[in-house]
């Protein structure tokens, strides 16, 4: 399956692709810690909470110091708990199903592994498989990355696309997804295409839920489609 755009190409993954897949994989997850780092500053509890961390020492020590030590120290550790969050999740899915790419997506039925390609490189990816979280017949869209040069060009919205219609030709009813609060991007495009978010759940982890972190739950129905 071959699909051509403007300046790129939609086509099958194939075996020389390995090493540029896990690679723009693991950059793309590189930009989610400061996107949730950020989002966590503006949430109220949080700024509530940095606000009691600089306030204490001030109140109970009398020192500046102390108090912007303290709020450092937290911030801090904010940070690498996102980073660190983050990075487990990319280990996870590399010594998952981007270990064996071939064999997990291109040969079992119901699971699939696209590419974009342009200029001869490889600039973003999609992968589907069937739900396991679901009583009817869903597809699920995974692994959706664009290199960050490349966004912008409706490249997403076309392994979007093309994720859809490998759905529809296979006749399940529906296509789901799972995204977080900080991928405000991700959650206009699939929004833009027809899906709609169905539930949000929270992570068990304390500081991510006072943060504000969702993991979102979206699905798009093939009955109810174009």
């Amino acid at each position: 399956m071959v699909r051509n755009m403007s300046d790129y190409v939609i086509r099958l993954y194939n075996d020389s692709d390995y090493d540029a897949v896990r690679d723009l994989f693991a950059r793309g997850i590189r930009d989610h810690p400061r996107v949730a780092f950020n989002q966590a500053l503006r949430h109220p509890q949080i700024c509530i909470f940095l606000l009691v961390v600089f306030c204490f020492p001030l109140v109970a020590f009398g020192s500046i110091l102390l108090s912007v030590l303290a709020l450092a120290a937290v911030l801090v550790f904010i940070w690498l708990s996102s980073v660190m969050g983050f990075q487990a999740y990319a280990k996870a899915t590399l010594s998952g199903d981007l270990k064996d790419i071939h064999k997990y997506y291109m040969q079992c039925n119901g699971h699939c592994f696209w590419v974009a390609e342009s200029a001869g490189q490889v600039v973003g990816i999609v992968g589907v498989r069937p739900s396991d979280t679901s009583p009817e017949k869903c597809l699920e869209l995974i692994r959706m990355s664009v290199a960050k040069e490349h966004r912008g060009k409706c490249i997403a919205k076309a392994l979007c696309r093309t994720a859809i219609n490998f759905a529809r030709d296979k006749r399940y009813k529906s296509v789901v997804l799972v995204t977080t609060t900080p991928q405000i991007a991700g959650q206009r495009l699939y929004e833009s295409i027809g899906f709609r978010c169905t539930d949000k759940t929270y992570p068990k982890i304390l500081l991510p839920r006072l943060a504000g972190f969702r993991i979102l739950h979206y699905k798009y129905g093939l009955s109810a489609a174009e």
